[in-house]
């Protein structure tokens, strides 16, 4: 903004304070000139007014009327030319400016008003050059933020330092706001109503309002056409253009990081993808090198495969976010935080697989796969959900090593057939909860012993030679205890299925 003082020293005699001392640093919007008995109705308030004083020069009552006028239209500035009409300053108008709080300057004699109007556009030109230059560096500052690791940190204090005022960034994830300064804390809470406004209307625009006596502009930060945040802003003075050029700046960069992270999201998202895929497939070697261009940890050694599927009428997003409210037997251990942090999440057809870490520190306390008698199910506490309840089903395997996975998965598959909506079962119940009793009735009984008989008999693939010799018994008694043990589970241990539910039983009992 140019001042009636800079303006001044610009024309030096061409332009003179009416009283000894310099122009007061009053601010001037622009420069008018008029003869008018009352000019206001051409004034926006703000303008050094050039006159002649033919409005006032007849009386001082003229005068003061004519000062007041202009004091009611917020034009505190007035240039007053000699010449035909007044050779010398009134000392009635020199009190009419006074009584009115009117700076009064004169133009001698033989200046052109068009002196006066060319000086301001002059200063005009040189201030918007260095606010240009001015914003130019703010612009370039703020760019070199946005590469930093802490970019939206940086980029938001550097944005409220530029304005003289406070800015805040709040995510639409779970990710904490950020604002600058600390005092912008306080206003917060209003702008997470006024962003929830947005987003429920759908505003692509930028909205301004009131928070505790500070006018706001909340910008929404775009990806694309998905809104990632939104920007509030509070300016300690009137934004100029460069400021909101400035502003401007700070969202297109902040839409940038905001489309980085969806990006990196994304690729994250494929590279788990494809590790879990290798996982379940039978390929932890691979799955390992997957994994370390996504960046993720050294894969576990044991996992629980959680495999659900959702109905017609619920997305991908609202099913794996039921999953920790779904009802399940008591003897499930409570996966909520392993689905909130699982990376590794595979979709094939119409089921989704989650491969979730077994926890380290409790190695050999696999859950039993089916409550034990007299267990009721009870629910998880759930989150609300809107009307309808979403329509999905869930499976939990027991622990399993890496390399055991393939072999579950058929088995998960067809538990997860028999499985209702709003549940989360154990992996198989008939099935694989069978096969842990089988182990029990093996190793209690008491005549022989048919546990090791029939890990030999299974490791061998039923050849009776191998078998016997490596338990140090003839093969008729391998024979006779294998008859029994088929007679007291009720199963054939030729049976593929039966017999790989029992050799994973038995390789659970025996780590």
């Amino acid at each position: 903004m140019i001042t009636l003082l800079q303006l001044g020293t610009e024309l030096g005699a061409e332009f003179l304070p009416a009283t000894a001392g310099t122009f007061r640093a009053l601010p001037v919007s622009g420069v008018h000139v008029s003869e008018l008995e009352d000019p206001t109705a051409y004034l926006d308030g703000g303008e050094l007014l050039l006159t002649t004083g033919m409005p006032f020069a007849a009386s001082a009552e003229a005068s003061r009327a004519y000062m007041r006028r202009l004091q009611a239209k917020k034009v505190f500035a007035l240039g007053l030319g000699l010449g035909p009409w007044l050779r010398a300053v009134p000392e009635h108008v020199v009190e009419a400016c006074d009584q009115a709080g009117i700076e009064l300057g004169i133009v001698p004699d033989q200046i052109p008003f068009q002196n006066i109007s060319r000086a301001y556009w002059r200063l005009a030109s040189r201030d918007q050059e260095s606010n240009l230059m001015g914003s130019l560096g703010t612009q370039t500052a703020l760019a070199r933020a946005a590469v930093r690791p802490d970019a939206i940190n940086a980029v938001v204090r550097g944005l409220a330092e530029a304005l003289k005022g406070w800015a805040a960034y709040l995510s639409v994830d779970a990710r904490p706001a950020t604002c600058y300064p600390a005092s912008a804390e306080a206003f917060l809470d209003e702008l997470r109503r006024e962003s929830m406004r947005f987003r429920r209307n759908g505003m692509p625009a930028a909205s301004t309002f009131e928070v505790q006596g500070h006018e706001v502009v909340l910008y929404p930060i775009l990806s694309g056409t998905r809104i990632q945040g939104y920007l509030g802003v509070s300016a300690g003075r009137k934004p100029t253009k460069a400021d909101r050029q400035i502003i401007m700046t700070a969202c297109t960069l902040l839409s940038l990081r905001a489309r980085q992270r969806e990006l990196a999201a994304s690729t994250h998202q494929a590279l788990s993808a494809a590790t879990a895929k290798l996982l379940l497939h039978g390929q932890p070697e691979a799955a390992r090198l997957v994994g370390e261009d996504a960046g993720l940890d050294s894969l576990p050694s044991r996992v629980r495969i959680l495999v659900y599927r959702a109905g017609a009428n619920t997305d991908a997003a609202t099913a794996l976010h039921a999953l920790p409210s779904l009802q399940r037997p008591a003897a499930l251990p409570d996966i909520s935080a392993a689905v909130e942090e699982c990376q590794l999440h595979y979709q094939g057809g119409s089921e989704n697989y989650l491969v979730l870490p077994e926890p380290a520190e409790h190695p050999g306390t696999d859950a039993p796969l089916a409550p034990p008698a007299g267990s009721t199910t009870e629910p998880m506490a759930r989150e609300p959900f809107d009307s309808p309840a979403p329509e999905v089903r869930a499976v939990l395997s027991h622990p399993l090593n890496l390399a055991e996975i393939p072999a579950n998965l058929p088995a998960l598959r067809h538990a997860l057939d028999a499985v209702p909506v709003g549940t989360m079962a154990p992996s198989s119940p008939g099935f694989d909860a069978s096969a842990e009793t089988w182990v029990t009735a093996l190793a209690e009984y008491p005549r022989a012993d048919l546990l090791s008989a029939a890990t030999s008999y299974l490791r061998h693939r039923g050849h009776w030679e191998e078998a016997s010799r490596e338990l140090g018994i003839h093969r008729n008694s391998l024979r006779h205890r294998i008859s029994v043990a088929q007679d007291v589970l009720g199963i054939d241990l030729d049976d593929p299925d039966a017999a790989a539910s029992l050799w994973l039983a038995l390789r659970r009992t025996q780590k």
